[in-house]
């Protein structure tokens, strides 16, 4: 086993882990904070790649490129929210509606299904240039700029009273509904700004990795929730006694702990084939945790009160 290499692939996994964690805090919007399992984010991820992948190589600056990615993916979730509010179409079937329709909107937007950035200036190579640094180096500068970025902007947006009813929608729909407040267009909007971030996170990727696919997007939703589920899992210590704030925190790390896991994996023989297989592997193994330690603590305590007894 080669422990270069071993190093080399984490690198490369914490700066994905870093442009990934921005499509995870979009998932967390509506799978934590809206209760909604939104299927649309496989199909808004590659929107945001395929978007951003022709406006950079039309010359467009690669910032406003990504920009506009984060633009088309509000769009994809206003529809899958309109088609939820509005058509009173499940919003699992809305999703899964939504993503089907952007596989051919994107083959359209790009005119065939890969695009690549070999030669074009993005906003990695721009840091590439600049600095002098590593194309790994370079996506972590760049990764970090935004998930820091989005987790100041999101921490005050839910802080807000707009926010708040987002959040308070997700809880108790009924008793927000009660005080007046139109749960329809939190939903609408939780389902727009959560598939702007995934479409900018795919924007991200595709200058990252030299291309935009309409494939790249492939078990987005499954990579989301696994890295959620791994963030709030590892960090529940701090989630529970911090600020909100530290759970977003969370959430990019959690990416960045699934990313280094897959990477690690793979160095030691693992078959790319195998990579759904062991994500689902994952997910299961995260979500078993809690529900363990729950299981352990009533022992515990039933094991307490039986030794008081005697």
């Amino acid at each position: 086993m080669d422990i270069s290499s071993i190093l080399g692939a984490a690198e490369g996994a914490v700066a994905q882990g870093l442009l990934w964690g921005i499509m995870t805090l979009g998932v967390y919007l509506t799978f934590r904070i809206l209760n909604i399992a939104d299927m649309t984010c496989d199909g808004s991820f590659a929107l945001g790649g395929s978007t951003c992948a022709i406006l950079v190589t039309k010359g467009v600056n690669p910032l406003i490129a990504a920009f506009i990615a984060f633009l088309t993916g509000i769009v994809a979730g206003l529809a899958t929210g309109l088609m939820h509010t509005k058509l009173k179409i499940h919003e699992i079937l809305s999703g899964i509606l939504s993503m089907i329709a952007l596989y051919s909107i994107n083959i359209r937007i790009m005119g065939k299904s890969n695009t690549p950035l070999l030669g074009i200036e993005t906003l990695m190579t721009k840091m590439q240039e600049k600095f002098s640094i590593s194309p790994n180096v370079a996506s972590f500068i760049i990764g970090i700029i935004f998930a820091v970025s989005l987790i100041a902007i999101l921490y005050w947006f839910c802080g807000t009273e707009l926010g708040s009813c987002i959040r308070a929608t997700g809880n108790n729909e009924k008793m927000v509904r009660a005080m007046g407040v139109d749960t329809d267009k939190m939903k609408l909007l939780g389902l727009m700004l959560s598939n702007g971030l995934i479409a900018l996170s795919g924007s991200l990727v595709a200058q990252q990795q030299g291309y935009g696919d309409v494939g790249m997007g492939t078990g987005a939703i499954v990579i989301g929730l696994a890295s959620i589920i791994l963030g709030e899992s590892i960090f529940a210590y701090f989630n529970k006694r911090f600020a909100f704030y530290v759970t977003l925190l969370s959430i990019i790390l959690g990416s960045i702990v699934y990313r280094l896991i897959i990477a690690i994996v793979l160095q030691l023989g693992l078959k790319s084939s195998d990579l759904k297989l062991l994500t689902a592997i994952i997910v299961v193994i995260a979500l078993a945790i809690p529900v363990t330690k729950k299981k352990i603590i009533k022992q515990k305590v039933a094991l307490a009160v039986e030794k008081e007894g005697n």
